[in-house]
């Protein structure tokens, strides 16, 4: 009895590490996964099944008005509708002259405000936290701020204008005018939230490179020209994409702007409408849920179309300097 006993022994003790490496390899399996479930399964709950339900309800002729149409299948016929619809297509234009107006000074100034800061100065660090505070600010205070502003009366706007002989303009009521206004108010927000993300990139940057051409007798526009921008390409790149996602998506500053009573127009002549609002005006001022949905995926196509090509065109440069 002894002897088996004693005989047993081994064969646990030879089994045991053994399974100590079954268990340590299947930790080092399973454990990345387990950690990122968590984030997998808030996104496919509210994130990814809310994406597909809208994309088959798009697909529907699902309106309020008319009982029982919440599953009468149309297919494409609802994105036929959009680009003979002259409201989406008025949005568009509005989206992407907004967009453009508000990206492009945006990172320009965001870049040139980080090449500033990213020099040695007393209170930088004070200065580098200023340049946060109008991105932390509610976009409702700021929109009805620069209301106030660009009011046609008494706006602060009009009024610096009219020292210079220019009569007062109605910046709600035309085109041109309120893209103007709201990409001022976009461009104030963001500006200082991507020049931070341009500062960290610009930290990465080997401070002898500037040295070097200083001694060189480099200005600081020649040192921004020739060492700043080429080494910020892949961050530039990413705010671009980013602030073009953001400008697709533009909805509380023009919904703000306006000063009708219904906010979703986009101003009486639609003139400053942008997609993101057509789609609300769809979904809850007509109740139209299977065109609203459409005009939402519609938003997301495009989105994937402008990506798509900022990708392809930065790997062409790429190409290119190689």
């Amino acid at each position: 009895m002894a002897a088996s006993v004693s005989a047993g022994r081994p064969a646990r003790a030879a089994r045991a590490p053994v399974a100590a490496r079954r268990r340590h390899r299947l930790d080092r399996t399973l454990s990345p996964y387990l950690y990122i479930a968590p984030f997998f399964l808030v996104f496919a709950g509210f994130g990814l099944f809310p994406m597909l339900y809208t994309g088959y309800v798009s697909m529907t002729n699902w309106r309020v008005d008319v009982p029982g149409s919440q599953g009468q299948w149309v297919g494409l016929e609802n994105y036929r509708k959009l680009l003979d619809d002259p409201f989406f297509l008025n949005a568009l234009k509005n989206t992407v002259g907004i967009g453009v107006l508000s990206t492009v000074p945006q990172l320009l100034l965001a870049l040139v405000l980080a090449h500033l800061l990213n020099y040695r100065m007393r209170g930088r660090t004070l200065f580098r936290l200023g340049v946060l505070l109008p991105n932390v600010t509610s976009v409702a205070a700021v929109t009805l701020i620069f209301v106030q502003l660009f009011g046609r009366d008494y706006g602060l706007i009009n009024w610096t204008l009219g020292l210079f002989g220019v009569e007062h303009i109605d910046w709600q009521a035309g085109t041109l005018s309120s893209w103007t206004a709201i990409s001022a108010i976009v461009t104030w927000r963001w500006t200082g939230y991507n020049a931070l993300i341009f500062l960290a990139a610009m930290q990465a940057v080997p401070f002898e490179l500037y040295e070097a051409a200083a001694i060189d007798g480099a200005s600081r526009w020649r040192q921004f020209r020739s060492i700043t921008v080429p080494m910020l390409r892949p961050t530039i790149l990413f705010s671009v994409i980013v602030s073009t996602i953001g400008a697709l998506q533009l909805f509380g500053e023009p919904m703000l702007f306006g000063q009708q009573q219904d906010p979703t127009t986009g101003g009486s002549q639609h003139q400053f409408q942008t997609l993101a609002l057509y789609s609300y005006n769809q979904f809850w001022g007509r109740f139209k849920y299977g065109y609203g949905a459409a005009v939402s995926w519609a938003m997301f196509l495009l989105i994937v179309v402008i990506v798509g090509a900022n990708l392809i065109a930065a790997r062409r440069m790429k190409g290119l300097d190689a």
